[in-house]
């Protein structure tokens, strides 16, 4: 197989658990020094710390204990990231909060909850990977790439659940701004929106009636897996993406076409 980015250096926030797990896999997989920036090694959905199962299959990963809401700490990641690897490559912002309430539920602290992670987080990770990046040598047109994971309900209402819709909405418009004010400097970024995606979570995600919810809206035969986000994030980060920024890929089963 031939190893779409070999060599190259990716920060994936959230990395844990999940569509992060996913994209570290998959992207130390095709040869990536993969940097796993999250709170613990622990996977919510259960299971082997990443780390431990890309070293197993003679992939290069270390986990990085990060806060993504705290300045000190993603700067921190950055520079760590640079100092042992040389430069940083490619940026994923996945880390995320859900509070799953609607508007007149969401406290205060339900909303700085969720935006300090989500949409907070992204901002210091992207303005910390950007800062790096634009001091960087080009290679294949680029000097970094940013992938930020949002979701087809940063496009749409998130039903029972305001401030990660918002916080998805805000992340989508970030793509955009930083895709057209560092194109002239070789900076790409994109997004991939997930439709419904089974992670192996538990809780109010698979709930009966968001489960039949996100049936009866998605089109395609199946729901998504981690697997479908980090294939289209692999192609987002490689060198095959060309002329191609300031895009939302949604990776949805046809959700948003219907």
């Amino acid at each position: 197989m031939t190893q779409r980015l070999a060599g190259k250096t990716a920060i994936i926030t959230g990395g844990s658990s999940g569509i992060g797990r996913a994209i570290a896999q998959k992207f130390a997989t095709h040869g990536a020094h993969v940097v796993v920036a999250d709170i613990t090694t622990e996977a919510i959905e259960g299971g082997r710390p990443v780390c431990e199962l890309i070293a197993e299959e003679g992939g290069s990963a270390i986990f990085v204990r990060t806060d993504v809401s705290k300045k000190p700490e993603v700067d921190a990641l950055v520079a760590m990231t640079v100092e042992k690897f040389g430069r940083l490559d490619i940026l994923v912002n996945n880390a995320v909060l859900r509070a799953g309430k609607p508007l007149l539920e969401t406290e205060e602290e339900d909303w700085d909850r969720v935006m300090d992670v989500s949409l907070k987080g992204a901002y210091l990770c992207a303005r910390a990977a950007v800062r790096q990046m634009v001091a960087q040598e080009i290679v294949a047109e680029a000097r970094g790439r940013i992938i930020n994971i949002s979701s087809q309900h940063g496009h749409i209402s998130a039903p029972e659940d305001f401030a990660y819709g918002v916080s998805k909405a805000g992340n989508a418009y970030m793509t955009r701004q930083i895709a057209a004010d560092y194109a002239k400097d070789h900076i790409i970024c994109n997004g991939v929106a997930p439709g419904k995606i089974l992670t192996g979570k538990g809780g109010r995600a698979v709930e009966p009636r968001w489960m039949d919810y996100s049936h009866a809206r998605t089109p395609w035969p199946r729901l998504g897996t981690p697997e479908d986000v980090a294939n289209a994030t692999l192609f987002l980060a490689s060198d095959e993406a060309t002329y191609l920024t300031g895009h939302n890929l949604f990776v949805d089963g046809g959700w948003m076409a219907a």
